[in-house]
């Protein structure tokens, strides 16, 4: 089940006087997430854009591990902007860019991926605990960007609660979809068969679904040939 849905800041945790946000799940599923990222990014080089990086936290722990890699944090909501800048002031990383604004119904993400202020292509893409608590047409913009920008070896990273062939994986993850869709109908555990159908829509393959903690997935993309 997702551990996160309420915008960072406004869920009773401390904020720091910087900006800083804290993520409970951050504490939770980091080690777990970086174990699955680490088999294909320790020892590589290139670009990463973290899309939906909300404290900024993850980004922060996946960049100190890898040094020759650049990380490009991201988000939409300006608190959650801030908290990144904070994190990354406190932080003193040198792989670590500003986070850049993306906003994924717009085609185009952000004007730094096309104007060459931001980052080349890329190596890999990672977004967590977005696309069920957003509209279907955002996780359209996530994978279509991402088949733009990925260099040709690169892989796409989607983590969260997802169905299987149009069924929950957990009784826990209905519940919350229910709750999700009570919330908001635009939102919504998404199907690992939806996502992959986009995804060769745009020119990418589900190389792997891997079992997380939590009742979560790792859906990996890349551009392997059917």
């Amino acid at each position: 089940m997702a551990e996160y849905v309420v915008e960072f800041g406004r869920d009773g945790r401390r904020v720091e006087d910087d900006g800083r946000l804290d993520a409970a799940a951050f504490h939770r599923n980091h080690e777990a997430i970086w174990r699955v990222l680490a088999t294909f990014l320790q020892q590589s080089c290139g670009d990463v854009v973290e899309v939906g990086s909300g404290t900024g936290q993850h980004v922060i722990h996946f960049a100190g591990q890898t040094p020759d890699i650049t990380w490009w944090p991201s988000d939409l909501n300006d608190a959650h902007l801030k908290s990144i800048a904070a994190w990354r002031t406190h932080a003193q990383l040198t792989n670590v860019r500003p986070p850049l604004r993306i906003d994924l119904l717009d085609p185009a993400w952000c004007p730094e991926m096309e104007n060459g202020s931001g980052p080349g292509a890329l190596l890999a893409v990672f977004c967590a605990n977005v696309v069920h608590i957003a509209p279907w047409p955002v996780a359209e913009g996530l994978i279509a960007g991402a088949a733009k920008y990925l260099r040709p070896d690169g892989r796409l990273f989607i983590y969260g609660p997802f169905k299987r062939g149009g069924k929950h994986t957990a009784v826990s993850n209905a519940v919350f979809d229910t709750s999700l869709r009570d919330g908001n109908p635009e939102w919504g555990v998404r199907d690992v068969e939806e996502l992959e159908r986009v995804a060769q829509g745009v020119g990418l393959k589900l190389a792997e679904v891997i079992e997380m903690p939590a009742n979560n997935l790792i859906l990996v993309f890349d551009r392997s040939l059917v």
